[in-house]
């Protein structure tokens, strides 16, 4: 073959290569700042409708986002009564509970804290784990990890002042919410694991059962709002075609390309974005307690992620 020839040639296959996609780096970036806005645009979003409006209106956007990807991608909707049963109570745990309870907790606690409190689900993941999956052995790494998260989860709290000037009662809906994602994902490891139908076909029946959910419960908590405030609406639009639908899909692409390990590494970035965020666009009030717990979370999180030689 000529040089010219093997030139055409080349340039030929180079064509026929598909795109690679946007640098994972990058999209582990964008996935940190869409969750970690997500925080502030609960908050503003609860300025103008009730919590469970916010969280309706959150997982229709999202809803819509994955179904639109479900029909470029020609995915269908998974079948079985057995794996539908399994998906309602994880679109409960996972969905439609805790986004509920930070949408309330926002009522009464600024957003950066609520942030931070989202940080908490690897704690709670790993103490849950220690009694509901036997092969997640504890190491004395992970537990002290969990002991110094929770120390900062009191440090962030002000314990030792009384927990003077926070709500109770929003931050432990806060923390609540934090709880339900890992017992979501240890229900779904027991009873959906090996299930053979893809993650975007999963997930999307998930948000649409969840949608269904809150379709049925926010009527009969809320009444219609008398005008549709459009700032708050643009807040719940986004948060849901970007902070669900959206992320959902860099999150699974993530895992696929990088793995798991690497890609649950955008939950230590979450709360200092939130914070960030809350400080600079909502004027919250940022208390040194605050930075310094979510560093001493974010520690202990870190190591109750780690894993011995054996279990690598």
């Amino acid at each position: 073959m000529t040089t010219a020839a093997a030139t055409r040639a080349e340039a030929r296959q180079t064509a026929a290569r598909p795109r690679t996609r946007l640098d994972w780096r990058l999209r582990f970036g964008a996935l940190s700042l869409i969750w970690g806005f997500s925080f502030l645009l609960i908050k503003v979003g609860t300025q103008g409708y009730a919590p469970f409006q916010v969280t309706l209106g959150r997982l229709v956007f999202g809803t819509a986002v994955l179904g639109a990807a479900m029909a470029v991608k020609r995915e269908r909707l998974p079948r079985g009564a057995r794996t539908w049963g399994h998906l309602a109570v994880a679109a409960f745990l996972l969905n439609a509970l805790p986004f509920s309870l930070f949408a309330y907790s926002e009522l009464t606690i600024p957003s950066t804290l609520a942030g931070i409190c989202n940080a908490t689900s690897p704690l709670w993941g790993m103490a849950l784990s220690l009694v509901a999956l036997s092969e997640d052995r504890p190491t004395r790494v992970r537990v002290a990890g969990l002991g110094l998260g929770f120390l900062g989860v009191l440090t962030v709290l002000g314990a030792w002042q009384g927990f003077t000037g926070l709500d109770a009662t929003g931050t432990a809906l806060a923390l609540l919410a934090s709880l339900s994602y890992p017992v979501g994902w240890i229900y779904v490891r027991r009873t959906l694991a090996g299930s053979g139908h893809s993650h975007l076909s999963m997930t999307g029946a998930q948000l649409l059962l969840a949608t269904l959910q809150l379709t049925v419960v926010t009527p009969l908590f809320t009444t219609a709002p008398d005008r549709f405030a459009l700032i708050p609406l643009l807040a719940v639009a986004a948060l849901g075609a970007l902070g669900t639908g959206l992320a959902v899909l860099i999150q699974y692409g993530l895992v696929a390309e990088v793995g798991p390990t690497t890609a649950q590494m955008v939950t230590y970035f979450i709360p200092v974005i939130a914070t960030a965020a809350g400080v600079a666009i909502l004027d919250e009030t940022l208390h040194w307690t605050t930075p310094v717990g979510a560093v001493i979370v974010l520690a202990g999180a870190a190591l109750t992620q780690a894993r011995g030689k054996r279990a690598a």
